[in-house]
């Protein structure tokens, strides 16, 4: 995770390429950078963001200089990371730091009214991707897709459409 978000120069480590790599950070220079669970980054990780972020500077791994990177930075997570912090297991300082505008998505469970919206663009994405025709919901499908508590949210129901998808042999 490390060389792949901060990058590293030829030689830092063990298979390492021998021209180096930019890393994430930098390929997002002037642009923008998703860190989907950033709940489950690693402590050491977590100080190296901060410094990033408050220093606006990246050192990859085995070079002797940083780097100036403008980069802004968008973060997910599924974990309560107030509770994390409170544990000891997220850093408080980053929290505020990556904590500028919260957005807070309800799971699948507690907006049942998206469900049949989302999954019919599932659908549609899906069956063109298989070069398909979209096929249609029944309504005992789409019953049991509104009941579904989806613990997995969004990617369990496109996991289940697609599945649902490869195993018809119909359009429904």
């Amino acid at each position: 995770i490390e060389s792949e978000l901060f990058g590293y120069e030829e030689g830092a480590f063990t298979g390492a390429r021998k021209k180096g790599a930019s890393g994430r950070i930098l390929q997002a220079h002037g642009g923008t950078l998703f860190l989907d669970e950033i709940g489950d980054m690693p402590k050491h990780l977590q100080a190296r963001l901060l410094r990033v972020l408050q220093e606006r500077k990246v050192s990859p791994l085995g070079a002797g200089k940083e780097v100036d990177v403008d980069v802004v930075v968008i973060s997910a997570t599924h974990k309560n990371l107030k509770d994390m912090i409170a544990r000891g297991d997220f850093r408080e300082d980053l929290y505020y730091r990556i904590n500028v505008v919260e957005l807070r998505i309800p799971p699948l469970r507690e907006r049942p009214e998206d469900i049949l919206p989302l999954a019919r663009q599932l659908l549609d994405d899906i069956a063109s991707a298989q070069g398909k025709p979209p096929p249609s919901l029944t309504p005992s499908a789409e019953h049991t897709l509104q009941t579904y508590a989806w613990p997995g949210n969004i990617r369990e129901l496109k996991n289940a459409l697609e599945r649902a998808t490869l195993m018809s042999d119909g359009r429904t």
